[in-house]
């Protein structure tokens, strides 16, 4: 069997790559499957099949490898960004600068461990780059130290290999330590999982209170004739009113804001509590009658916007476009409900609660798209377009001072800033940005699938043989420090200190490594993805610290 195999790498390079690759990922996922006292691998467990593979002498040709190793990580980090790019903003508001700062601690103290182990047992900061560019699975950081390294005086072939050789020690620690360091702070502060992600949510929706409606009845005698755009602070008070039943009439009408109002009268408002009890107060006092059980024409109805001419475009100008006779009341994106605004945009994907007649409400559906079938489209122009957008800005050479190497983004964080980017955008002219969420699952599990898998075999060649050989071992044992300490030490402040919820710093400790594979075991231990939008908010920033350390460490310390 053995000999065929061989025959096929012979003859058919491509078919055997596929083959072998294929087996990595299927052994890799069945390995991180396994259990063992409520621990598991995870989609990390294809790193380590692709180093067990390897080592008996199953590879890739190594350009074959490279790609299909980078165009994973690729489609992983960019279907990340499509995911969390709308919320993003608001999360690096809320808590972005505590998040970026935590992590920018992390870059600082690896680099200074780093240092002092080189320094306390003599080993030369070229290898230093390089394990701690695999301490903290930093690929791009290897590469600009490796590139600086060439760029220095008396700098043998020898010493750039070898930063390599210290990358490929200490990378499979730098995955699993983290893995283990994650586990390790969930057993060492006794943290229930399920609590610590609901308490994430609710913070989250921190003055997002459920929507719900009440019935009002005037009573003010000061509002009598005012029309119903009039009533003092109700287009700032996050409360919709609907429906109107006047006083002694048995029809509902729709409650426009020209609508003028009068002392008996009935109003059908929706918001949230503490927003419906300060607009009744204002206004009357509260009924038991259902105006949506009275008889009218009026009904409701929820209509998804999937049109591309509507998105991005305020609720304001629609109304002024398409001048239908209906009310508005609620607005929900992504599982949480919003009030109604002139200056709401709208996004691909928004369901809108609309009031009205049979017949307007088919005419705003018509203008809105309505369209489940849109919703499940797959688009993947617009896909390789922000792919290839994403290449080219991470390519882009930035210059920072003297330095004699720039620092670039790499195939990581320029893909991840474009989709974060368009993702917020929405829709240019014909192209909208939008993934549906079973096929932003695929992606992301294949790429990280392809990715760890050629890492694993990138490795796994030589992984024996350098831990052998010379300080292989001490190296190993250096990158453990330099991935374990820093993130411990942090996780300790976030945790005592800034109380920080567990959910959040498992996505801070990916992104402060820039280590997708850690970050897809936190999706799993979380059952949630809501480590992404931590891991998205520092991911940009440690990039370009982690690309400068390792610069900076050959630069000062490598002569």
């Amino acid at each position: 069997m053995f000999s065929w195999l061989a025959d096929i790498q012979n003859t058919q390079p491509i078919a055997h790559g596929v083959i072998i690759l294929s087996l990595v990922a299927a052994l890799g996922l069945v390995l991180g499957s396994i259990r063992v006292r409520g621990f598991s691998l995870g989609i990390a467990g294809t790193l380590f099949a692709g180093l067990i593979l390897a080592h008996f002498g199953f590879n890739l040709e190594p350009s074959f490898r490279s790609f299909i190793q980078e165009f994973g990580l690729i489609l992983f980090v960019y279907t990340i960004g499509l995911q969390v790019g709308p919320s993003f903003l608001d999360s690096l508001r809320r808590q972005g600068f505590a998040l970026n700062l935590l992590a920018a601690g992390n870059v600082f103290l690896g680099v200074v461990m780093t240092v002092g182990l080189c320094l306390l047992v003599g080993v030369d900061l070229g290898v230093g780059a390089g394990i701690f560019a695999g301490a903290t699975t930093n690929t791009p950081a290897l590469g600009a130290a490796q590139e600086t390294l060439q760029t220095l005086p008396k700098i043998t072939p020898e010493r750039v290999a070898n930063s390599a050789l210290g990358y490929a020690v200490a990378y499979p620690f730098g995955v699993l330590g983290l893995i283990l360091a994650m586990v390790l702070i969930r057993s060492l502060f006794r943290i229930e999982v399920p609590a610590e992600l609901k308490s994430f949510v609710a913070s989250q929706q921190t003055d997002r209170e459920p929507f719900t409606r009440i019935t009002v009845r005037i009573t003010n005698p000061n509002l009598a004739g005012v029309p119903l755009s009039g009533i003092p602070h109700l287009g700032n008070s996050g409360v919709a009113v609907s429906r109107l039943k006047r006083a002694g009439e048995s029809e509902v009408k729709l409650a426009l804001k020209d609508t003028p109002v009068y002392p008996g009268d009935l109003l059908l408002a929706v918001g949230r509590k503490s927003d419906l009890r300060r607009f009744q107060m204002m206004v009357g006092e509260e009924s038991s009658e259902d105006l949506t059980l009275a008889s009218g024409p009026l009904t409701s109805r929820q209509v998804l916007v999937t049109r591309p001419e509507v998105i991005g475009k305020p609720l304001g100008e629609l109304r002024e476009r398409y001048p239908f006779e209906l009310k508005a009341t609620r607005l929900t994106r992504a599982d949480l409900d919003m009030s109604i605004s002139s200056t709401l945009r709208l996004r691909f994907g928004d369901v809108i609660l609309l009031v009205g007649t049979e017949d307007n409400l088919d005419r705003a559906a018509e203008v809105l798209g309505n369209s489940i079938k849109e919703l499940n489209l797959v688009r993947l122009v617009p896909m390789f377009l922000g792919i290839a957008l994403g290449v080219l800005v991470g390519c882009y050479p930035l210059t920072v001072g003297n330095m004699p190497a720039p620092l670039r983004l790499g195939l990581a964080g320029g893909p991840l800033l474009i989709a974060i980017i368009l993702s917020r955008i929405g829709c240019i002219g014909p192209l909208l940005w939008y993934m549906p969420a079973h096929a932003n699952l695929l992606l992301r599990e294949l790429g990280i699938v392809l990715f760890l898998s050629c890492v694993g075999l990138k490795s796994g060649t030589h992984f024996v043989e350098t831990l052998l050989r010379g300080q292989g071992f001490l190296w190993m044992a250096m990158g453990a420090v330099i991935t374990l300490a820093p993130i411990m030490i942090i996780s300790l402040i976030a945790r005592i200190v800034l109380k920080m919820n567990f959910v959040n710093l498992c996505g801070l400790l990916a992104g402060s490594q820039t280590d997708p594979p850690a970050l897809a075991f936190a999706h799993g231990m979380c059952n949630s993805e809501a480590p992404s939008i931590a891991y998205a908010s520092v991911y940009p920033l440690t990039m370009v610290l982690r690309i400068a350390a390792a610069q900076l460490l050959v630069l000062f310390f490598a002569v």
